[in-house]
């Protein structure tokens, strides 16, 4: 009988014991962040906070965090400092992934973290994403893609699991 989704991302969990997490503090990253504590991994969350983001997504990131139990790691950042973000080019979301992707990467590093994580799903599809090709570059690996569950299943979970989120 074939493993569930969310099965073969607690089987890819137990192989990532320790891992810094790119995190957003929307349902995805939420759900891996659960997932990361329940499977037993030790996890630091990372947000990076830039002009981009509402305030709100910012309290929704401390409130799940503080739920469960866990230090949000705030990394204040001005995205628009990136010339080719700021001059709003076409490939904008390639450069801008790329910056935060560095911030986490270094802030993980600082913290004795080899590997981060995203919250990338198996609904996101590559070719709509060119933030996708700086996670390929920079070595982030996304358990919740790996492990192929889409969106409407992290959702699913979520609810089951009682966050907000």
């Amino acid at each position: 009988m074939e493993k569930s989704s969310d099965a073969r991302l607690y089987d890819r969990l137990k192989d990532l014991p320790r891992m810094g997490l790119a995190f957003s503090g929307g349902v995805d990253s939420a759900y891996l962040l659960y997932a990361a504590l329940r499977s037993g991994c030790k996890v630091t969350p990372y947000y990076v906070k830039t002009a981009f983001q509402p305030e709100f997504e910012l309290c929704d990131a401390r409130r799940l965090a503080q739920e469960l139990g866990v230090r949000l790691r705030e990394i204040p950042f001005d995205i628009l400092g990136v010339e080719m973000v700021r001059k709003n080019t076409e490939d904008r979301c390639y450069h801008c992934k790329r910056a935060l992707l560095s911030l986490v990467l270094e802030a993980a590093k600082e913290e004795g973290y080899a590997l981060v994580a995203d919250g990338t799903n198996a609904s996101d599809d590559a070719g709509d994403r060119p933030g996708m090709r700086a996670l390929r570059e920079m070595g982030v690996c996304s358990p919740l893609r790996e492990a192929g569950l889409t969106k409407p299943e992290i959702r699913r979970f979520s609810k089951e699991a009682g966050l907000f989120t």
